[in-house]
């Protein structure tokens, strides 16, 4: 499964894809506004310069053709960039259109599996159901991750399910069993994936243990060393 950092942070993309994981970046404009001095297309020519997987730049336009105004000039910006669309009637018939002008697509807050079929006949490149947010109405979001993800296997659509609005790393487990594409995660929870209170005990038990050995070999060492008589008088 590939895994995307949901995030505006140049440093925090810098990080993860430091560690070699990061497959594309997702942003939006509630994230870009925790961005100071850039302008959103600065913050996406930079994102796109560091990582070489899809990167999502999401339209505001409520209309078609300020959609695909807005689409076309995002996709202009780097080969990378994947034309971010809200699921509506409106952005139905733009995601069709930017899929016959060759642009990719990622319909944004899908929460049903049907919305994500409607999306995928429309020609959407990515498939992004929130399943934290439909746990949030106490709902189960893997459900539409599970019903979506077969929907394209079964029918062989051009689309992958990116599996968004994740809250904790049982989410990025739970998409992945359920056959979901793609994790779109925020920088804490890929911290939460690597880290275990395990894993952190046993690094410094390791730590402690060798440092003691090399300890007891120096030790042992002075002790082999032969001891040199004090030079004679006279």
């Amino acid at each position: 499964m590939k895994l995307f950092l949901d995030t505006a942070d140049i440093d925090e993309i810098r990080t993860v894809n430091s560690w070699g994981v990061l497959d594309g970046v997702t942003t939006n404009p509630t994230l870009f506004g925790k961005v100071k001095g850039m302008t959103y297309e600065e913050v996406l020519q930079e994102i796109c310069g560091i990582n070489g997987g899809p990167v999502s730049a999401e339209v505001v336009a409520d209309d078609v053709e300020g959609m695909l105004r807005e689409g076309r000039h995002y996709a202009k910006l780097a080969d990378n960039i994947v034309v971010k669309v809200p699921m509506s009637e409106n952005g139905l018939a733009a995601m069709s259109r930017f899929k016959a002008e060759g642009i990719k697509t990622n319909c944004t807050l899908i929460f049903t599996a049907n919305q994500g079929l409607l999306a995928a006949k429309a020609g959407a490149s990515l498939l992004s159901p929130f399943v934290g947010r439909v746990d949030d109405i106490n709902e189960d979001g893997m459900q539409v991750i599970r019903e979506l993800a077969e929907i394209i296997r079964f029918f062989e659509y051009d689309s992958e399910v990116l599996t968004a609005s994740v809250r904790h790393p049982r989410h990025v487990t739970e998409a992945a069993l359920n056959g979901s594409h793609i994790a779109t995660l925020p920088f804490k929870v890929f911290q939460q994936m690597v880290h275990h209170p395990l894993t952190d005990k046993g690094i410094v038990q390791f730590k402690r243990d060798w440092e003691a050995a090399r300890a007891a070999l120096n030790d042992g060492a002075k002790e082999a060393s032969p001891k040199r008589e004090p030079a004679k008088v006279g």
